[in-house]
């Protein structure tokens, strides 16, 4: 297992393209330092929550795109080593500026709890992000493995359930108040790799209808708080 950071932004509709040049030119300088891999989607399916959501999780506006990214490092010491010298790059400062505003992007390091299937192949993404006790973390990697049977016989390809180590409190947003954490809990950060819309769709709809009220009330977290989205990809380090 990596390790990851995790990215949330909200992109203006128009600067799809800009966006995809940024995240390129940005993927050089990661690599660089040792990244082994980023991946950026572009939010298509992305409700509106009654406590959370995406859209507030990085007050985006109504011209502006939900955009749900990683990065993948060898490892958490490896990454922790690596940002102070990838911040301190020319090459960094010399990028681009960002066409979104990056004092509304959300990110923090995770480190996965439960990982199981491929890496590729995929043409859409689930995106998930909830609060959970840190008491919980056992419970819910064994929740999250007995649950992977039935993503996977609907058709998902893959899926990383990731615990926040580090979790950046920021000025506006941040993960801890994207989900109203409390207390001792942590943030999860996780996707689900699906070889189309339509396949994850039909799979949701599927397990909708077959699950029961006692199932979510066994939950190790609040799922009033968890928000997630559909997204497409959007530049995919290797793809090319």
């Amino acid at each position: 297992m990596g390790y990851y950071t995790g990215m949330v932004a909200a992109v203006p509709a128009a600067n799809r393209d800009d966006y995809v040049a940024h995240a390129a030119a940005a993927w050089k300088v990661f690599k660089a330092h040792g990244a082994v891999r980023m991946v950026d989607t572009w939010g298509v399916d992305v409700p509106h929550g009654k406590l959370t959501d995406f859209h507030r999780a990085v007050e985006a506006g109504q011209d502006e795109v939900v955009v749900f990214s990683w990065i993948e490092w060898p490892d958490g010491p490896f990454a922790e080593a690596a940002w102070p010298a990838l911040m301190n790059d020319p090459a960094m400062a010399a990028l681009p500026q960002a066409p979104f505003d990056g004092s509304r992007m959300i990110y923090g390091g995770f480190t996965p709890v439960f990982e199981q299937g491929g890496h590729t192949g995929a043409g859409y993404y689930q995106g998930f992000v909830l609060p959970v006790p840190a008491a919980n973390r056992d419970a819910y990697a064994k929740m999250a493995g007995e649950a992977w049977p039935m993503f996977r016989d609907g058709g998902a390809l893959g899926t990383v359930e990731g615990w926040g180590d580090y979790l950046p409190h920021g000025q506006r947003t941040d993960f801890h108040r994207a989900v109203r954490a409390e207390g001792d809990e942590v943030v999860l950060f996780s996707w689900i790799r699906w070889p189309d819309r339509a396949t994850c769709d039909a799979a949701a709809a599927a397990m909708e209808a077959s699950a029961d009220a006692a199932q979510f009330a066994q939950m190790p977290f609040d799922g009033k708080r968890m928000f997630w989205g559909g997204f497409e990809p959007l530049f995919d380090s290797a793809a090319g």
